[in-house]
């Protein structure tokens, strides 16, 4: 969204293709280090970015990317679920999305008490006993947020916290404590119409132990939406679009920002920024390129 009202400020026509807005904000309630604002949720912020994306003059498509390449002049093909555009010049913003735990169980019962949002779907398992899976930030997050309307919370983690220490630290002032299994993998989610028992293995003893819950957060981290763009762009071991530091790609007239890139720290003020960068180093790269309108 600031890759597009950048360059829209800069007087180049540009179409804006994505899914939906918002991205992973979308799914985080308690914001407190977006410059300007002391606390503010993830949809709420969003909500501002796209005021402010909708004064100016952006073509915005809501399909999904389905692949990408460069013709022979240098120019590029956009192919999506619903059309094929083409472009002088590209900006990829397409983040991250969660990854799975890839156990029995999980895609039978995905929005069947199996979620990856605890702040979309928290308040549907008020009252009721809850799992989140994971150790980093996303899942202490998560364990903070339901532990105010859950009955009871379980926290497994596979090797302890990665968290950051003021995290850690608020998890463990609640006033209703987590219940946690350190050292733990999920082994399968088990039901009937929806979630009804966790599966755990401990790691070093491999005893099974079964866990009564109505609802499962999976929060083991993200995967980057690069799969479009295979083939076409350098990837590194973690399939982020690798980047220089002017949100080059490999590709002259492609670009990258955000949390698809291998930049090292995942921050919604460092993916704005980058938005920016991009926008501004794109249209750079137009007005010295021959030939091309902009």
């Amino acid at each position: 969204m600031t890759a597009a009202v950048y360059t829209a400020r800069k007087r180049l026509k540009v179409l804006m293709l994505t899914k939906e807005f918002g991205g992973q904000p979308m799914w985080t309630m308690d914001i407190e280090n977006y410059m300007g604002y002391q606390f503010i949720t993830g949809p709420e912020l969003m909500d501002k970015f796209d005021e402010q994306v909708r004064r100016f003059p952006i073509a915005i498509q809501y399909e999904e990317v389905t692949d990408l390449s460069q013709n022979t002049d240098g120019t590029f093909t956009v192919i999506s679920d619903s059309g094929e555009y083409q472009a002088q010049a590209v900006i990829i913003a397409s983040g991250k999305r969660p990854r799975r735990l890839e156990v029995p169980g999980e895609a039978e019962f995905t929005g069947r008490g199996v979620s990856y949002c605890a702040t979309c779907d928290g308040p549907l398992f008020t009252g009721k006993n809850v799992a989140v899976i994971g150790g980093g930030n996303s899942a202490l997050q998560a364990a903070i947020e339901v532990s105010g309307v859950a009955a009871k919370v379980y926290l497994i983690s596979l090797h302890g916290y990665t968290a950051e220490p003021i995290v850690i630290e608020k998890l463990k002032e609640l006033a209703q404590p987590v219940i946690e299994f350190s050292g733990y993998t999920t082994t399968e989610v088990k039901g009937t119409q929806a979630v009804e028992t966790l599966i755990i293995t401990n790691n070093e003893t491999k005893e099974q132990t079964e866990l009564t819950v109505q609802g499962v957060f999976v929060e083991i981290g993200l995967l980057p939406n690069t799969e479009y763009c295979q083939g076409i762009l350098n990837f590194n071991n973690y399939r982020e679009v690798v980047t220089d530091c002017r949100a080059r790609t490999n590709i002259p007239g492609l670009f990258a920002a955000g949390d698809v890139t291998n930049g090292p720290d995942k921050q919604i003020v460092i993916a704005a920024g980058d938005g920016a960068k991009a926008a501004m180093v794109a249209y750079e790269y137009l007005l010295h390129k021959r030939g091309v309108r902009c």
